[in-house]
């Protein structure tokens, strides 16, 4: 079955419904972003998730010593880069790491090939920030993309209304949504528990 993740979380309340509702991972955005938490306001938020969810760090083209303070007083999983990170540098920090691309074309699957990450993280390109934009990339691109999907993770404008066909399309091993789950801007309780509702009743 699809693996979910929710991302953007700042609520308590949205943390604990996202729990209860399946998620198998949390996203805190340390990047420039609307839905842009503190070190302090994540670990907070952390404490709500237990064991075996994992909790995920978004940056933006991060300095080490930004890294190593979110990672070790969060505590995270994994260290999702979203900027223009070199491969030597993803590398040089050691993290479990996810490596995002903003899919336009072709060329953008491909630069997925330089990167030796854990997973690879397929998103539609930003507006005003990195990713978070509510829209979605043509999927087909990812037909040949010559990674396992095992280690495939897919975000941009995924909703209720469109992820089953996004996940028999694709068939990530793990779903993304941030914006999906919102309503005007801020995170809703009855979206996160209707999206991971979707895909965890077993369809898809």
């Amino acid at each position: 079955m699809t693996k979910v993740k929710i991302c953007g979380l700042q609520k308590q309340e949205h943390v604990i419904t996202a729990i209860q509702a399946g998620a198998d991972a949390i996203g805190f955005v340390f990047a420039p972003s609307k839905r842009r938490v503190t070190i302090e306001q994540a670990q907070l938020l952390a404490n709500e998730v237990p064991q075996g969810v994992l909790k995920i760090g978004v940056f933006v083209n991060p300095s080490a010593a930004e890294l190593k303070e979110a990672v070790e007083r969060v505590p995270l999983d994994y260290v999702q880069y979203h900027g223009e990170e070199t491969p030597a540098f993803i590398q040089e920090q050691g993290y479990p790491a996810i490596k995002a691309l903003s899919v336009r074309g072709k060329e953008d699957i491909q630069a997925a090939a330089d990167y030796q990450v854990d997973y690879y993280l397929f998103d539609a390109p930003g507006t005003d920030f990195k990713g978070g934009s509510g829209h979605t990339f043509d999927w087909s691109l990812l037909e040949e993309v010559g990674i396992p999907r095992e280690k495939l993770l897919l975000a941009g404008g995924l909703n209720v209304d469109n992820i089953e066909e996004a996940i028999t399309t694709v068939a990530p091993f793990m779903v993304d949504v941030s914006s999906g789950v919102e309503t005007d801007g801020m995170k809703n309780s009855a979206k996160i528990q209707e999206f991971l509702k979707t895909v965890k009743r077993g369809i898809i």
